[in-house]
């Protein structure tokens, strides 16, 4: 299996109900790379401080990657807001995996990019968390409900994955002008540090393009759109769609195993 040069995932919410943990497996095993990016909300601590949906596939996903670090390959785990409270851990390697606060790659075409969550970028997160968090609620709350709707969909025999909160996103004027600025900014930071580029995350909206000569990268997520950035040999940039997310079966039930267990068994994988 050819082997990419690098991966680039973000926004993976590791804990949560919404998190297509099988799709993501899926793309890890056809995409052995060199180097792994996970720039921030790997795990959704906000999501778990209200209850914890640790399926047996996302304990995989840990596994799978604690596995590649192990074996050679660079791992590099970049906090984002929701999982936050890692960022103390910057600096610190925990099982060959690099926590780091933000990162410089260089592709292997010579260009040079800022690699950040993107939190940094959102005027609501730094400064109006509690707006942060409400919405962060309404987005689960959109998510939930498109579980139900996937689910009459497949009862009706209609084809195809349907995502509810990428349909608001794209129907939301100022949800729209909201990414736009927040592009903008990522932008800005990444020409005043005098870099080709930015890659992040945070706004689950998956694109590359060019900004006024620089190169804006998003991951995209793995909750609505299962994407994520592969770097080839040759160092082109390419934005994968790992098909349609299948909504998972209802009802999903939080394991009760406490997650510290759940981690430790990682570990010891």
């Amino acid at each position: 299996m050819p082997k990419v040069r690098s991966v680039f995932l973000s926004d993976i919410h590791l804990g949560t109900r919404a998190c297509q943990a099988e799709r993501l497996l899926e793309f890890l095993r056809e995409h052995p790379a060199e180097r792994t990016y996970l720039i921030g909300d790997i795990i959704d601590f906000w999501a778990m401080s209200r209850s914890i949906c640790w399926s047996q596939a996302q304990n995989t996903v840990v596994q799978k990657l604690l596995r590649r670090a192990r074996h050679g390959e660079r791992v590099v785990f970049i906090p984002g807001n929701h999982d936050e409270a890692l960022r103390e851990y910057c600096g610190i390697v925990f099982g060959d995996v690099e926590v780091v606060d933000e990162i410089v790659h260089e592709t292997v075409d010579g260009r040079r990019f800022l690699l950040i969550h993107g939190d940094q970028f959102d005027q609501v997160t730094c400064h109006h968390r509690w707006v942060a968090i409400l919405g962060d609620k309404a987005y689960d709350l959109l998510v939930r409900t498109n579980h139900w709707l996937s689910w009459g969909r497949r009862k009706l025999g209609i084809p195809g994955y349907w995502s509810l909160a990428g349909y608001a996103k794209r129907k939301v004027k100022t949800a729209l002008n909201f990414i736009f600025d927040f592009e903008e900014s990522a932008i800005h930071h990444a020409r005043e540090r005098g870099l080709d580029g930015v890659i992040c995350g945070h706004i689950h909206w998956a694109t590359i393009r060019d900004i006024g000569g620089l190169t804006y990268v998003n991951c995209g997520d793995w909750v609505d759109s299962c994407t994520a950035i592969v770097e080839h040999p040759d160092g082109r940039l390419e934005l994968v769609r790992w098909g349609e997310p299948a909504a998972p079966a209802l009802p999903v039930a939080p394991v009760d195993v406490p997650l510290a267990a759940r981690i430790e068994e990682t570990q010891e994988a």
